[in-house]
C-alpha cells in the first residue's frame, strides 16, 4: 500500500513543477513583448504642445521631429482664432474690402483646418482645441472694436501672425524628413501667401506688422 501512495505523491508534487515552469516561460514572453512594444515608435502618439515633450519618431513617411509636431500644432490654433476673427470682420469692420478678406481667410483656413487634422491623425499627432493665450487676447482685442479702429486692428493682428507662421512653415519645410510634414509644409506656404497678400492689399499694413 505504501508503494502505490508514494508513486501518487510523487506525481502530485511533479505536475505543479512543470505548472511553474509554463509560467515562468509566459511570463517572460509577455515581458518581452512588453519592451517591444515600448521601444517601438509605430504607436507613439505626441502630445498637443507640439515640441516640448517626446523627440523624434519613426513613422512610414519617414522620421518625425518635435518641430514636424510644433507646425502642425501652430496651423491648428492658427486657423483656431483667425477663423473667428473673420467671422468678426463681418460684423465689425467697416471697410468692404476688409470684410471680403476675412470672409477669405476664414473660408480658406477651414479647408486647411481640415487638411492640418487629416495629417496630424495619420501621423499620430494630438492638436489643440482652443488657439493660444496670445491669440485669444488678440480676439478679446478685436471684440472690442468697430469700424475703421477694427480694420486696422484686424488687418495688423492677422499680417503679424501670417509673418510669425511663414517662418515655421519654411523652416520646417526646409528641415523635415517626413514625406507627409513636408507636402503639407508645401500647402501651408501657398494659403498664408495668399493670406498675407490679401491683408496687404487692404492698404493698411503697417510697418509694425512686417517686423
Amino acid at each position: 500500500m505504501r508503494k502505490p501512495y508514494g508513486s501518487a505523491e510523487t506525481r502530485t508534487f511533479r505536475r505543479p513543477g512543470r505548472g511553474r515552469l509554463l509560467l515562468v516561460v509566459a511570463a517572460a514572453a509577455a515581458a518581452l513583448a512588453a519592451v517591444v512594444v515600448v521601444l517601438s515608435p509605430a504607436g507613439a502618439v505626441a502630445p498637443a504642445d507640439g515640441a516640448s515633450k517626446g523627440g523624434t519618431v519613426g513613422t512610414r513617411w519617414g522620421r518625425l521631429s518635435a518641430l514636424d509636431r510644433q507646425l502642425l500644432v501652430k496651423v491648428r490654433q492658427a486657423g483656431l482664432w483667425e477663423m473667428p476673427a473673420g467671422q468678426q470682420a463681418q460684423q465689425r469692420a467697416s471697410s468692404a474690402r476688409v470684410k471680403e478678406v476675412g470672409d477669405m481667410i476664414m473660408q480658406q483656413h477651414m479647408t486647411l483646418d481640415a487638411d492640418t487634422r487629416v495629417t496630424a491623425q495619420k501621423l499620430g499627432v494630438l492638436l489643440p482645441n482652443e488657439p493660444g493665450n496670445g491669440q485669444k487676447a488678440w480676439l478679446r482685442e478685436m471684440s472690442g472694436k468697430f469700424g475703421a479702429d477694427f480694420d486696422r486692428t484686424f488687418v495688423h493682428r492677422l499680417r503679424e501672425a501670417h509673418g510669425q507662421v511663414f517662418t515655421v512653415i519654411a523652416k520646417v519645410r526646409a528641415q523635415t524628413e517626413n514625406s507627409e510634414i513636408r507636402a503639407f509644409a508645401e500647402r501651408c506656404l501657398k494659403f498664408v501667401n495668399t493670406h498675407m497678400t490679401l491683408l496687404e492689399s487692404t492698404g493698411l499694413v503697417t510697418r509694425q506688422a512686417l517686423s
